[in-house]
C-alpha cells in the first residue's frame, strides 16, 4: 500500500489531529464550557461593580445638578454620637466663662432652646478660662464636637470665641463636613441667645439660612472598566491558558504524543493542529467578550469600535497561546498547568498595576529599552490597551476608539508613546516568537527519557529535506546525561552469540549492506548515570552508573520473527525504547533498513516504516478503539479512501468490531492491548515491534492473536518481547535470550533447547489395570507403587542411569541428559517391545522446555554477576541457629568449626537455590548436615575455618565444596 507524503501527509495527519482536539473538547465539555463562557461570569461581575458605585455615586449630592438649590434653615446642634469619629462619653459643646451669671443664662437658653432636641444638662461642661478648655481638649480630644468661649465686657457688650475640629472624616463612603455639621449650629445658638440676652426679649427672632450656590454635576472620572478590567480579563484568559498547557503537557506525560512520533508524526502537523484549534477556541471567546459586553450596555463596548475591541482581545488570547506552547517545553507535569496559570497572573496583576498608572507608556521620560522590555509580557500589552479604550469612553462626551484612528494618540493624552495599533503590531509579533521558541525549546530541551536534538539542529540540510540518515553525523540524536564510563566488552560464552557478534562486525567494519537484514544492531549500549544524594550532615550518596544494554550485536533478518526474551530488568524494553528513539542511545548504533537510530534524520525515516505496540498501552481514554485507528492511519499517511475500510478490517482481525465505538477507558486490559496491536500493523509497516503484545489477554484471545501475528511475518521483519515461553515457542523463528544487559543465546527455539536444556524429557503413562502393590516405605508415609512401576524404573536406571523427576500411579517423568542421546535408539525400541510387560499405555519424548532454557540461562547470568560482584548473602543453619555468608549460588557448603572425633573434616549442606520476581537467586532451604567426603581437603588447614559456637548469631565466612568434592574459602 502506498503511503502519503510531503504535503499530502501533513495535511492528512493536521485533519486527523484537529478531529482530535475537537472529539476531546465536546466530549470534556466543563472544559470548553469555562474556556467559551468564563468571560460572561467576570464581565457580569464588572457589571455589578459599576452598578454598584454608580449608587454610591446617587446618594452624595455632588454628582447631582442643582439648579434651585433650597436653603437651611438654623440647623440644630447634633448630639455628640451622631459624630462619625468620636469616643464614649462625650459632651455636645465645653465653654468658659463660667464665673458670670450671664453666661450661664446664656448657655442654659442654648441647651434648652435647641431646635427640635432640648441639650441634657450632663452633655454640657464648663470652664473658667480657655486655657483649661485647651488642657482638657488636649486630653479628650475625640470626647467633643465644639467649645464655646465666652467673654462679658460689659453690660452691653459679649464676646464670643468658636473652636472646632474642621478635619472631614468618611465613613462607609459618607463624608462628614465639622464646619456644616456642628461648627455653624453653634456659632447660630450662641449668636442667637447672646442678642436674646442683650436685648432683653426671650422672643427675639434670629433666623439664619444657608444656601450653596446652584451648580451642574460633578462628572464622574471613575472608570470601572480600567480599574478592574485588566485583572477581570487576565482572569479570563487564564482559564484557556491553563487548559492549553495542561493539554500539551498531558499528551507528553501519558507519552500520548511519543506514541503518536513513532507513527511517523511530523511536528509541522502537530503544532499547526494544536494552533488552529486554539485559534478557532480564542477567536470564538473572543468574539463571546465583545458580545456581552455590548449586552450588558458597557460605554466601553458600545462606543468603541467593534473591530478594535476585538482585535485587542483576539490577539492577546491568541498570544497566550503562543506562550503557553513556550512554557509547556518547560513542563513535564499536567498538575503543574495549574501552578503556572496561577503563577502568570499574580505576576500579571502586579505589573498591571503600574501600567495602568502609566507606567512605562504614559511618559517619554521613560526610555525605549525598558518599554519593549514590559511588552514582552502579554498581560501589560492588555492593561495598556483597556486603559487606552477605557480613557476614550470614560467621560459622557468621550467617542471611543474607532478603526481609523487606532494608529493615532487621542488629543487629551500627554506624552503618548504607543497606540492601540503599536499593541497590534507588539501581540503579533511576539506570538510569532513565542511560537518559534515553543518548536525550538520542544527539539533541544531533553524530555523524560533525556532524548533531545542539537542545538542546531535546523542548519542541517537534512532536516528540511528528510533525505540521509544513514550515518549518525547527518543529525544526531543527543543523551542528555553527560559524561559515562566506558563500557568494556565481554566475550560471549556461547559460540552462536559469538559467531553473531563477528558477523556483524565484520559488515560494519567492510560496510557491507546485507539485502537480507532488515535491523542490524552495531553495538548498542545504554547506561544510565549514576545519581548523588546529599543526606544529613552534608554527607553525599553516590551510586553507580547502571549499564542496561551492554554492546548488543545482531542481525535480524526480513520475513522473519525474531523474539527477545529476558527476565525483568534484562534490558529488552531498553532495547525497543532504543529502537524505536524513545530512549537515546549511548554506545554503538542500530540499523533499520539502512537507517541510523543516531541520526534524528535517519529516526524520521525509521518512523515512517516501522509499527510499534508499546509495553504499556498508549491511548486516549475518551476516544473509541476506531477513533484511534483513523488517528492512527492518517498519522501513518495512509490513503483516505482507505481508511475506514482497513480500520474496519483491523477491528475485526483483532475482535473489537463490537466494541469499536466504545471508548477505551471502558475497555478492559486485554482489549487495550489488542488495539494497540492493530494499531502497530496499520499501513503495512516494513518492521513490526511488538513489546509483550498479549499480556492481559485470556487464552482465546491470546491464540487468536498468534494468528495474526503470524499472518503478519509475511513481507516484514517482527520483533516480539514477551515473558510467555509458549508464545515464544509457537511464534518465533529465532529466538534471543537477554540477561543482565547481554545476549547469552541465539537461535532456533529447538537448538536452544538442545544446545541449554537439561536433555530429553520421556513421559511414560501406566495403563489403568497395573497391579497395584501397597507396601510401607517408612514409618510415616506411605507410597503407592505397582510392579510395572519398580521394573520401568530399573529399566531406566540399568541402561541411562536416571531416576524419576515426576512419578505417581498413572505417569513417570524421566529427564534425560543430552549425552545419553546416541543410546535413546535402542533403548526406546526395546521398551516398546516390552510395553505390556511393563503396563505402558503411552511414550512421549521431547526436548525440554524454553522455560528451563530461560532459567538455565538467567540463573547462570545472575551467577556470573554475583561472582565478578563477589556477592555474599547470608545462610542461617536451622538445626543450630549458625549464620555463615556464602556466595550466591554455591551448591554445597561446610559449615567452619564443626570438627569433632566423630567427623574430622566436619559437617556440610547442600544449599537449594530459587529465582524470585526479579531473577535474582535467593536461598529457599538447605538439607540436613551431612559429613563433608572423605575425599575433601581437611578443614582444619584453611585460613577462613573460623570456629563458631553454635547458636552464634555473627555470621562467618562459608567454605564452598565444588562438584567434584574440592573446595576452597570464600575469603
Amino acid at each position: 500500500m502506498a503511503l502519503q507524503t510531503g504535503f499530502a501527509l501533513l495535511y492528512s495527519q493536521f485533519k486527523a489531529l484537529l478531529k482530535k482536539n475537537l472529539l476531546l473538547s465536546w466530549r470534556n465539555k466543563g472544559a470548553t464550557f469555562l474556556q467559551l463562557f468564563s468571560s460572561l461570569f467576570f464581565i457580569f461581575l464588572i457589571f455589578c461593580i459599576e452598578k454598584a458605585g454608580e449608587a454610591q455615586n446617587a446618594i452624595s449630592p455632588a454628582y447631582k445638578m442643582v439648579r434651585d438649590p433650597k436653603p437651611l434653615v438654623a440647623p440644630a446642634i447634633p448630639p455628640c454620637e451622631d459624630k462619625f469619629s468620636v469616643e464614649l462619653p462625650c459632651f455636645d459643646f465645653v465653654w468658659s466663662g463660667n464665673e458670670s451669671q450671664t453666661l450661664h443664662k446664656i448657655v442654659k437658653a442654648i441647651r434648652e432652646n435647641n431646635p427640635g432636641r432640648p441639650i441634657p444638662e450632663n452633655k454640657v461642661k464648663s470652664f473658667g478660662t480657655p486655657g483649661e478648655v485647651d488642657e482638657f481638649l488636649l486630653k479628650n480630644l475625640l470626647h467633643i464636637l465644639g467649645a464655646l468661649h465666652f467673654s462679658e465686657v460689659n453690660a452691653s457688650v459679649i464676646s464670643y470665641g468658636l473652636q472646632t475640629n474642621s478635619t472631614p472624616v468618611e465613613r462607609r463612603g459618607q463624608s462628614e463636613d465639622p464646619t456644616l455639621k456642628f461648627q455653624i449650629p453653634l456659632q447660630i445658638a450662641a449668636e442667637r441667645e447672646i442678642a436674646r440676652s442683650l436685648t432683653g426679649n426671650p422672643n427675639f427672632m434670629w433666623t439664619v439660612q444657608l444656601k450653596e450656590f446652584s451648580r451642574p454635576a460633578t462628572e464622574v472620572e471613575f472608570s470601572t472598566m480600567l480599574l478592574v478590567g485588566p485583572t477581570f480579563f487576565l482572569a479570563m484568559t487564564m482559564f484557556s491558558f491553563v487548559f492549553q498547557v495542561g493539554s500539551l503537557v498531558t499528551e507528553k506525560e501519558l507519552k500520548l504524543r511519543q506514541a503518536m512520533t513513532m507513527m511517523g508524526l511530523l511536528d509541522s502537523a502537530y503544532w499547526l493542529s494544536w494552533l488552529s484549534w486554539e485559534g478557532t477556541m480564542t477567536l470564538v471567546s473572543s468574539l463571546f467578550i465583545v458580545l456581552f459586553g455590548m449586552m450588558f450596555q458597557f460605554d466601553f463596548f458600545l462606543k468603541n469600535s467593534f473591530a478594535v475591541i476585538f482585535l485587542v482581545f483576539f490577539l492577546f488570547q491568541l498570544n497566550m497561546v503562543g506562550f503557553a506552547f513556550m512554557l509547556s517545553a518547560f513542563v513535564s507535569k499536567s498538575s503543574a498547568a495549574t501552578t503556572i496559570g496561577f503563577s502568570i497572573f499574580i505576576i500579571g496583576f502586579f505589573t498591571q498595576l503600574p501600567t495602568t498608572l502609566g507606567f512605562p507608556y504614559g511618559s517619554k521620560k521613560y526610555s525605549k529599552t525598558l518599554q519593549n522590555i514590559w511588552s514582552f509580557f502579554p498581560p501589560n500589552l492588555l492593561a495598556q490597551a483597556l486603559k487606552l479604550l477605557a480613557d476614550a469612553t470614560s467621560t459622557p462626551d468621550g467617542k471611543g476608539i474607532s478603526w481609523t484612528s487606532r494608529t493615532k494618540c487621542a488629543p487629551y493624552e500627554q506624552g503618548c508613546v504607543l497606540t492601540i495599533n503599536d499593541i497590534y503590531i507588539w501581540l503579533v509579533a511576539t506570538f510569532f516568537v513565542w511560537v518559534v521558541l515553543a518548536i525550538y525549546l520542544d527539539n533541544i530541551i531533553p524530555n523524560a527519557s533525556g532524548v533531545r536534538k542539537s542545538l542546531f539542529y535546523f542548519l542541517r540540510p537534512g532536516y528540511w529535506t528528510g533525505k540521509g540518515g544513514g550515518k549518525e553525523e547527518e543529525g544526531g540524536i543527543f543523551s542528555f546525561i553527560g559524561s559515562l564510563p566506558p563500557l568494556e566488552y565481554v566475550s560471549p560464552d556461547d559460540e552462536d552469540v559469538l559467531e553473531e557478534e563477528n558477523l556483524v562486525k565484520a559488515q560494519a567494519r567492510e560496510g557491507v549492506i546485507d539485502p537480507n537484514v532488515a535491523v542490524q544492531i552495531r553495538g548498542l549500549a545504554k547506561t544510565y548515570p549514576g545519581s548523588t544524594k546529599i543526606g544529613c550532615c552534608c554527607k553525599c550518596e553516590k551510586t553507580s552508573p547502571f549499564h542496561s544494554v551492554k554492546g548488543l550485536l545482531v542481525n535480524l533478518a526480513k520475513d522473519q520473527l525474531f523474539c527477545l526474551l529476558g527476565p525483568n530488568g534484562a534490558g529488552k524494553t531498553t532495547t525497543i525504547s532504543c529502537l524505536t528513539g524513545i530512549t537515546p542511545v549511548t554506545g554503538g548504533d542500530a540499523l533499520i533498513y539502512g537507517y541510523s537510530v543516531r541520526s534524528s534524520v535517519g529516526m524520521s525515516n525509521i518512523r515512517r516504516i516501522i509499527g510499534v505496540c508499546p509495553q504499556f498501552d498508549i491511548l486516549w481514554s475518551a476516544l473509541s478503539g476506531q477513533e484511534h485507528l483513523e488517528l492512527f492511519s492518517s498519522i501513518r499517511g495512509l490513503p483516505p479512501a482507505t481508511i475506514k475500510s482497513v480500520v474496519e478490517k483491523l477491528l475485526d482481525q483483532v475482535k473489537l468490531t463490537q466494541a469499536a465505538k466504545v471508548r477505551s477507558g471502558s475497555y478492559s486490559g486485554g482489549m487495550r492491548r489488542r488495539l494497540s496491536v492493530a494499531g502497530a500493523l496499520l499501513g503495512d509497516p516494513k518492521l513490526v515491534i511488538l513489546d509483550e503484545p498479549t499480556t492481559g489477554m485470556d487464552p482465546i484471545t491470546r491464540r487468536h492473536v498468534w494468528d495474526i501475528i503470524e499472518s503478519a511475518k509475511k513481507g516484514r521483519a517482527i520483533i516480539l518481547t514477551t515473558h510467555s515461553m509458549e508464545e515464544a515457542d509457537v511464534l518465533c523463528d529465532r529466538i534471543g535470550i537477554m540477561a543482565k544487559g547481554r545476549l547469552r543465546c541465539i537461535g532456533s527455539s529447538i537448538r536452544l533447547k538442545s544446545r541449554f536444556g537439561a536433555g530429553f524429557i520421556a513421559s511414560i503413562s501406566f495403563t489403568r489395570s497395573s497391579n497395584v502393590v501397597l507396601s510401607p516405605a517408612n514409618e510415616d508415609t506411605a507410597v503407592a507403587t505397582t510392579c510395572q512401576h519398580e521394573s520401568v524404573k530399573q529399566f531406566f536406571k540399568k541402561h541411562l542411569n536416571v531416576v524419576p523427576k515426576e512419578e505417581n500411579t498413572a505417569f513417570m517423568t524421566f529427564v534425560i541428559p543430552h549425552d545419553r542421546e546416541k543410546d535413546l535408539a535402542n533403548f526406546f525400541a526395546e521398551l516398546q517391545e516390552r510395553e505390556a510387560e511393563f503396563g505402558i499405555s503411552d511414550i512421549q519424548l521431547g526436548l525440554t522446555t524454553l522455560e528451563e532454557v530461560f532459567l538455565n540461562i538467567a540463573r547462570q547470568a545472575e551467577l556470573e554477576t554475583a561472582a565478578a560482584e563477589g556477592r555474599l548473602v547470608t545462610l542461617t543453619i536451622t538445626s543450630s541457629g549458625a549464620s555463615i555468608e556464602i556466595p550466591v549460588g554455591a551448591k554445597f557448603v561446610g559449615i567452619p568449626g564443626t570438627e569433632s572425633a566423630e567427623n574430622p573434616r566436619g559437617l556440610m549442606v547442600e544449599v537449594y537455590w530459587q529465582q524470585d520476581d526479579s531473577g535474582a537467586l535467593c536461598i529457599s532451604g538447605h538439607s540436613d548436615e551431612i559429613p563433608v567426603p572423605p575425599k575433601c581437603q581437611s578443614m582444619a588447614s584453611l585460613p577462613t575455618a573460623t570456629p563458631i559456637t553454635l547458636g552464634l548469631q555473627e555470621p562467618v565466612r562459608g567454605i564452598v565444596i565444588n562438584a567434584d568434592e574440592n573446595f576452597k574459602s570464600t575469603s
